[in-house]
C-alpha cells in the first residue's frame, strides 16, 4: 500500500502540472482578460491607466513568466536587467505607449508592440507592484474585475460556506434516495414501481437542470402571485438568493417570514437543493439498479440463496457490497464538487456560492478568480480518485494493492 500510494502521489502531481500549464495557456490565447473585464467598467480610461494596470497585475510579462510567478511565486518582484526594471511584453501602440525626451516634458511615441520599455523612463506609470507568492503557497493573487485588488482567496472563503451547505445537504439526500430506489427496482423488476421510477430516471436525465430550475421557480414563485386572490393558501416560495433582506408572507396560513433567520434560509434553500437533487438521484438510481442486476445473477447470489438465507441477508449482505463497488467512484468525483458547487443552479437562483463566483468570473474577465477555481476542482478531483481507489479495499477485501 506505501508503494502504490507513493506512485499515485507522484503522478497526481504531474497530472497537476500539466492541467495547471494546459489551463493558464489557454485563458492566456483566449480573447479579452482581465483588462477587458475593467474597461466594461470604466468606459473612459486612459493609456496610462492602462499601462499602470497591465502593471499591477503583471499582465505586462510573458505568459511563462507570469505562469511560474502564479503557481510557484519565482521570480519575485520586477524582472532586472543591467539595472534597470524591464517590461517584457508591453504590446506598444496597444496599450501603452513608448515615452521620450526629458522627465519634464515626455512625448509619446508610438511604435511596434514588440519593443521593451524600461520603468525608470515612465515614472509616473511605476505603481507598486505586489508579486504574487504563487497557489501552491495558497496566494491565488488578486482579483481585477469582480472585486477589484481584493484577494481571490477571501472571495473563495466568502463564498464556499453557501456552496458546501447546499451540494452537502443535494448529495446526502441524492444518496437516501437514489440508493434504495435502485436497490428496489432491482429487486423488483419490471413491478410498477420499478417502470415509475425508471420513467421518472430517464426525465431527470433527459431534462436540462437550467429548464427544470426555471420551471419550478414558474411555479412556486410566479404563478401563486396570479393565484393569491382566488387560492390565498398557495404557499409561494422566493425564487433566488440564498436569504431576504426584509420581511415577507408565504402563505396566509403561515407567519411572515422574518430576514436572515432559519425558516427564511431554509425556504430559500428548497428550490435549489430540489433540482440538484433530482438530476443526482435519476442516474444513480439507474446506475445502483444495473449495477444490482449484474450481481444478482451472479453464482455465489445463488447459492446463497441455496443455503437458505433470508432474502434480505442475501440482498444486503451478498449483492449489494459487491453492487457498490463502481457505484463508489460515481460517489467520490461528486466529492469535488462540494467546492465546486453548480454552476447553472446556482446561477439561475443567484446562489452566492463558487459556481456563481466562477460564472461571474468568467463572464467580467476575472483571469485569476476563474483559474484559482479551476486548480482547485482539479487539486479536488485527482484527490478524490485517490479516495475511491482507497475505498475500494474497505468495500471489497479482495481488492489488494501492491
Amino acid at each position: 500500500m506505501t508503494s502504490y500510494l507513493i506512485r499515485r502521489i507522484f503522478q497526481m502531481a504531474l497530472v497537476i502540472l500539466l492541467a495547471a500549464v494546459f489551463v493558464y495557456f489557454l485563458f492566456n490565447i483566449s480573447p479579452g482578460g482581465p483588462l477587458a473585464g475593467i474597461q466594461q467598467q470604466q468606459r473612459r480610461i486612459t493609456r496610462e491607466d492602462l499601462a499602470r494596470l497591465r502593471t499591477q497585475y503583471e499582465l505586462d510579462l510573458y505568459w511563462p513568466v507570469r505562469f511560474s510567478r502564479w503557481l510557484v511565486g519565482v521570480p519575485q518582484g520586477p524582472i532586472v536587467v543591467g539595472g534597470r526594471e524591464l517590461l517584457v511584453n508591453t504590446p506598444v501602440g496597444c496599450y501603452m505607449p513608448i515615452y521620450e525626451g526629458e522627465s519634464s516634458g515626455l512625448q509619446p511615441k508610438v511604435t511596434g508592440c514588440d519593443d521593451y520599455v524600461y520603468m525608470s523612463e515612465l515614472p509616473e506609470l511605476h505603481p507598486p507592484v505586489r508579486s504574487s507568492n504563487g497557489i501552491l503557497r495558497g496566494d491565488f493573487g488578486l482579483s481585477t474585475v469582480i472585486s477589484r485588488s481584493r484577494p481571490v482567496s477571501d472571495l473563495l472563503k466568502s463564498r464556499i460556506g453557501p456552496t458546501v451547505q447546499l451540494m452537502s445537504i443535494s448529495l446526502l439526500l441524492s444518496l437516501l434516495l437514489g440508493v434504495p430506489i435502485g436497490i428496489y427496482s432491482a429487486v423488483k423488476q419490471y413491478s410498477k414501481f420499478d417502470y415509475f421510477f425508471t420513467t421518472v430516471s430517464f426525465i431527470g436525465s433527459a431534462m436540462p437542470t437550467f429548464f427544470f430550475a426555471l420551471l419550478l421557480i414558474l411555479f412556486f414563485s410566479v404563478f401563486p402571485v396570479f393565484l393569491v386572490d382566488t387560492i390565498p393558501w398557495v404557499p409561494r416560495l422566493p425564487p433566488g438568493l440564498r436569504e431576504s433582506v426584509r420581511s415577507y408572507e408565504v402563505a396566509s396560513w403561515l407567519p411572515t417570514v422574518q430576514p436572515r433567520s432559519a425558516f427564511d434560509q431554509f425556504l430559500h434553500l428548497l428550490m435549489p437543493v430540489g433540482v440538484l437533487t433530482f438530476f443526482n438521484m435519476a442516474p444513480w438510481s439507474r446506475f445502483v439498479r444495473s449495477s444490482m442486476l449484474e450481481v444478482m445473477r451472479q453464482d455465489y447470489v445463488r447459492t446463497a440463496r441455496a443455503k437458505g438465507l433470508y432474502e434480505r441477508v442475501v440482498i444486503l449482505k451478498h449483492a449489494l457490497r459487491n453492487a457498490l463497488i463502481p457505484f463508489v467512484t460515481i460517489v467520490v468525483l461528486a466529492l469535488p464538487g462540494l467546492f465546486a458547487g453548480a454552476i447553472i443552479t446556482e446561477t439561475v437562483f443567484a446562489w452566492p456560492g463558487m459556481g456563481r463566483l466562477y460564472y461571474d468570473a468568467l463572464q467580467r474577465s476575472d483571469w485569476n478568480v476563474a483559474l484559482a477555481f479551476i486548480f482547485i476542482t482539479a487539486l479536488l478531483t485527482v484527490i478524490a480518485t485517490l479516495i475511491g481507489d482507497i475505498l475500494y479495499t474497505i468495500v471489497d477485501p479482495r481488492i489488494k494493492f501492491s
